[in-house]
């Protein structure tokens, strides 16, 4: 899996906590690696949990697969479904705080220009870059609850 077309996969909590993440080559599908990753997370605790998805998981297989796994489907059916379902549109907006979490990955030149030719570094970088984006926000939190910073006079 080299290259700039590596595809990251993340199972997010909210806009700053990756539970999980995955990596599969640029010309792989979505869907396929999607069901793969979701079956990692059965017996998980995740059972009656809404999993936002994005519209390249919203094949019958792929909802199946999360119906199966105790969850709770909630992706919009593509424009062309013969028969398409409902969605919870509010909770489906929600999505927006993976996008957000991907595009603060993005942020780090290392992870959107894969220099890295081993996985194992890449990985490695994703996760120095999820634990340095959540360091900045705990430090944006605590200046917040009104600590006061002086300079110094030396």
């Amino acid at each position: 899996m080299r290259g700039w077309t590596t595809k990251i996969h993340l199972v997010a909590a909210d806009a700053r906590t990756a539970v999980v993440f995955s990596l599969s080559p640029g010309q792989a599908g979505d869907a396929p690696e999607g069901r793969k990753f979701l079956k990692t997370l059965e017996n998980k605790g995740f059972s009656d949990t809404h999993v936002i998805m994005d519209k390249a998981y919203e094949e019958d297989e792929t909802r199946q697969l999360v119906l199966d796994l105790g969850m709770i489907p909630v992706v919009p059916p593509k424009a062309n479904r013969v028969s398409p379902w409902e969605y919870d549109v509010e909770i489906y907006k929600k999505r927006n705080e993976v996008e957000r979490l991907f595009r603060r990955l993005k942020s780090f030149r290392r992870i959107f220009s894969r220099f890295d030719k081993l996985d194992i570094v890449f990985r490695f970088f994703i996760h120095f870059t999820l634990v340095v984006d959540h360091l900045i926000s705990v430090n944006r939190h605590w200046g917040f609850v009104g600590l006061n910073a002086q300079p110094i006079d030396l």
